[in-house]
C-alpha cells in the first residue's frame, strides 16, 4: 500500500541519518573522549559496532525496497540509499536495473546466468569455480572480494555495470539514452558521494584540529567499518543463499534440528523476518515481482505468517516441469518431502 511504501522509505531515511550521526559520534568520541577517559580503541569499537549493524540493515532495507517500494517518494532519497558503501557506487536507478537483470537471468539459485548474463555472477566464482575439494581453498577470499567493492553497492561492481549497461545500440553504437539519462544520473550520484566523503574527510582533519592532509585516517576507519557491514550482509544474501552447501543444509530440515543456530543468526541479522530471506530465497527467486522480499513481507505481516506461507509453497513444489531435475530442484523436492511429513 502507499502507506507501507512511505513507511519503508522513512525507515531507509532513518538508517542514513543514523549512519551520519554515528560518524559524528565517532568524531566527538575521538575529540572529547580522552577528557573523560575514553580511549581511541573504545571509541573505535563503539563506532564500529553501531556502523556495522546499521550497514547490515542498510542492505536488507535496500533489498526490501527494491522489491516493493522501488521508487522513492522524493527524488533526494535516491541519493541516500547506500552512499557509505564505497567511495563510488551505482546510483539508485542503476541498482534497480542490475538487480532486475540478476533476477531475469537467474531463476534457479544454483544455475547462475541460465537466461543471460548475471551481473552478480562474479560474486560466486570463488566458491564454485570447481566442484573438487580444493575449491574450498578460495572460499575464505569471498569476504575480501566483497570488501574490495565487488558486491552490488561497491565501486568495482559499479565499474563492471557501467561497462555493460546500457546495452549497445545497432552496429555496436552507444545507446542514445546513455548521454540523456544514464550519464547525468551517474555524474550527480558520484558528485553527491564526493561531497559526503569530503565532509567525512574534513570532519577528521579540520574538525579534529589537524591539517587537511590527515583526513584520510578518519576516512579510512569509517570506510573500513562500513565495508565490513555491507560485505557481511551481501555475503549472506548472495554467497550463502546461492551456495550448494547451504541449500543442501536446508534440504535436511535444519530449522528443526538446529534451532539455536537459526535463533542466533536471526538475532545477528536483525530479526526472524530477516532470517526468512535466508531460509526461503529460492521462493523469492521463483517470483520476485509478485512475492517480493521475505523480510519486507515479514515487517508488515509478521515473520511467522510469511514463514508458514513459504513452507506451504515449498511443500507443493516450486516448479512443474517435464525436464530433468536440476540440483536445486532435487534439494527442493527433498525439503518439500520433509516439510510435508510434518503436517
Amino acid at each position: 500500500s502507499p502507506e507501507q511504501k512511505m513507511y519503508m522509505w522513512n525507515i531507509y531515511t532513518l538508517i542514513f541519518v543514523l549512519e551520519c550521526l554515528d560518524v559524528v559520534l565517532y568524531w566527538a568520541l575521538l575529540k572529547y573522549g580522552p577528557m573523560v577517559g575514553i580511549s581511541f580503541g573504545a571509541s573505535t569499537a563503539i563506532f564500529g559496532v553501531i556502523m556495522i549493524a546499521l550497514c547490515i540493515q542498510n542492505v536488507y532495507i535496500l533489498h526490501d525496497v527494491i522489491h516493493g517500494a522501488t521508487f522513492p517518494p522524493y527524488e533526494w532519497q535516491s541519493y541516500i540509499t547506500h552512499p557509505f558503501a564505497d567511495f563510488i557506487s551505482l546510483p539508485w536507478m542503476d541498482i534497480i536495473m542490475e538487480h532486475n537483470r540478476h533476477h531475469n537471468s537467474t531463476f534457479d539459485l544454483l544455475n547462475h546466468g541460465e537466461f543471460g548474463w548475471d551481473p552478480a555472477g562474479w560474486l560466486y566464482v570463488l566458491q564454485e569455480w570447481t566442484t573438487e575439494w580444493y575449491g574450498w581453498l578460495t572460499v575464505p577470499l569471498v569476504p575480501f572480494w566483497h570488501f574490495a567493492g565487488a558486491s552490488d553497492t561497491g565501486g568495482l561492481f559499479a565499474l563492471l555495470w557501467w561497462s555493460r549497461f546500457p546495452d549497445a545500440g545497432p552496429a555496436g553504437k552507444c545507446d542514445k539514452s546513455f548521454y540523456t539519462k544514464w550519464l547525468p544520473l551517474r555524474v550527480k550520484h558520484v558528485a553527491f558521494l564526493l561531497c559526503l566523503w569530503g565532509s567525512v574527510w574534513m570532519l577528521g582533519s579540520w574538525g579534529m584540529g589537524r591539517p587537511l592532509s590527515e583526513g584520510w585516517q578518519f576516512v579510512s576507519i569509517v570506510s573500513m567499518f562500513c565495508r565490513i557491514g555491507f560485505s557481511a550482509a551481501w555475503i549472506f544474501i548472495t554467497n550463502f543463499n546461492h551456495s550448494h552447501w547451504w541449500n543442501e543444509f536446508l534440504a535436511a530440515d535444519p530449522e528443526r534440528t538446529w534451532p539455536m543456530l537459526h535463533a542466533t543468526m536471526a538475532f545477528l541479522l536483525g530479526g526472524r523476518h530477516r532470517w526468512n530471506e535466508m531460509l526461503f530465497h529460492d521462493v523469492h527467486h521463483m517470483c520476485p515481482g509478485r512475492i517480493g522480499a521475505m523480510s519486507q513481507r515479514g515487517r508488515f505481516h509478521g515473520w511467522r505468517k510469511v514463514h508458514d506461507a513459504c513452507v506451504e509453497i515449498l511443500a507443493a513444489g516450486l516448479w512443474k516441469s517435464d525436464d530433468d531435475e536440476t540440483i536445486m530442484e532435487q534439494h527442493q523436492r527433498k525439503r518439500s518431502m520433509v516439510l510435508k511429513s510434518r503436517t
